[in-house]
């Protein structure tokens, strides 16, 4: 049963909930477009972000949530288990009547849990993977893998997070597979390559291999780097634009410092769908990923792809139909791939109409919510 064919006209509120630092990364591009893909069915999404005090990244994701329509809530906090915090949540919920807590993460799933018995709400979790590593996130694991055995549904968005999720003791009738997905109309191509403003200055002949991610070990830039260097050096005439912040930026600027011109770091950037249109190639060189939005975005936008066969990619993109994968942690492997994708423009083409075929067909944003609905409908059937 769909949403919107559900024999009520009630409307029942969804709450996402998510701990972040900075403006966040990946999820943002599914918490923060969910509401307005609902928007006229029984369904009433909304988010709220807990944030260190005065992060002026909120600030930004406030507006991005105000851009797509969806209602919005930030709640600073101080303390690792802030029971003040957690006061604040519990009066939002009650104040909204919200009927599912839909978690995002080990802070917001273990919130869900403390808050159950008091908001008398319904446990939904999706799981985005697990990337980043510092000193505490072996703690974090240790709270998600419990949170997660005691939700009542856990979505995960590929293949080896389903499987991860199985092995830790999520129990099969309450696991599902829900793969990202992305808004197929607003990230259709406008222009060719060429014809974007952003390469003024950029010969014409030289091809642009983009990369879009967190400035972390786990995204494999410093092997991409290294492997344009060496794909110049062998004749491909490449330039890689880097957009991202992060913990490895001072590394990497040195990096790209020492490329004589052919690298530029460009820090954080909002209009991720401008550089998409200006890329010639796009390259994900991450050592582990689930299903990253911008593998989605660069085949929509119809740039050739080339990935490393981390996590999830491998599950859904095939070899040689719609994108060119190589082995993880290899620079030699992505700089035989730059070569070979410099040198083979049919190669480029064929890549990119397959690409933007598959997720249209498989990954289109409305597609997914529309699974979303429907485990919602069997959550609150039960």
């Amino acid at each position: 049963m769909s949403a919107a064919d559900s024999g009520s006209s009630e409307r029942i509120t969804v709450m996402h909930g998510r701990i972040v630092s900075g403006r966040g990364g990946g999820p943002e591009k599914t918490i923060l477009n969910s509401p307005r893909f609902l928007a006229h069915t029984r369904w009433r999404e909304m988010a709220l972000y807990l944030h260190a005090p005065g992060d002026p990244g909120i600030d930004e994701l406030r507006a991005r949530a105000a851009e797509l329509d969806c209602p919005f809530f930030a709640i600073p906090e101080r303390l690792p288990i802030d029971l003040v915090v957690l006061k604040q949540i519990a009066e939002l919920c009650a104040r909204e009547n919200v009927r599912i807590w839909h978690g995002h993460d080990y802070k917001s799933n273990l919130y869900g849990l403390l808050l159950r018995p008091l908001c008398n709400f319904r446990l939904v979790t999706t799981v985005h993977g697990w990337v980043q590593k510092t000193d505490k996130t072996p703690l974090y694991w240790a709270v998600d893998r419990w949170s997660l055995r005691r939700y009542e549904r856990v979505v995960a968005v590929s293949e080896d997070l389903y499987a991860t999720c199985a092995e830790i003791g999520v129990e099969p009738s309450r696991l599902s597979r829900i793969d990202n997905g992305i808004d197929v109309q607003a990230w259709k191509r406008r222009a060719q390559a060429s014809a974007s403003p952003l390469r003024a200055g950029v010969p014409p002949t030289r091809l642009i291999v983009g990369a879009v991610g967190r400035l972390s070990a786990e995204k494999g830039f410093d092997l991409l780097i290294e492997a344009v260097n060496r794909a110049v050096a062998r004749g491909a005439d490449l330039e890689l634009w880097i957009a991202g912040e992060g913990p490895e930026k001072a590394r990497l600027d040195a990096l790209a410092t020492a490329s004589r011109g052919r690298v530029r770091m460009l820090g954080f950037r909002s209009d991720v769908r401008d550089l998409m249109e200006a890329f010639d190639v796009f390259a994900l060189s991450s050592l582990r990923e689930g299903l990253p939005n911008v593998v989605l975005e660069a085949m929509v936008c119809e740039v050739p792809l080339l990935a490393t066969r981390c996590g999830g990619v491998e599950a859904v993109v095939h070899d040689d139909v719609e994108a060119m994968l190589v082995p993880i942690s290899s620079s030699k492997a992505l700089e035989d791939g730059l070569v070979r994708l410099a040198g083979d423009a049919s190669l480029r083409s064929r890549l990119t109409q397959a690409g933007r075929e598959r997720v249209e067909r498989d990954f289109s944003f409305a597609r997914r919510m529309q699974r979303f609905a429907e485990l919602y409908e069997d959550l609150l059937a039960r």
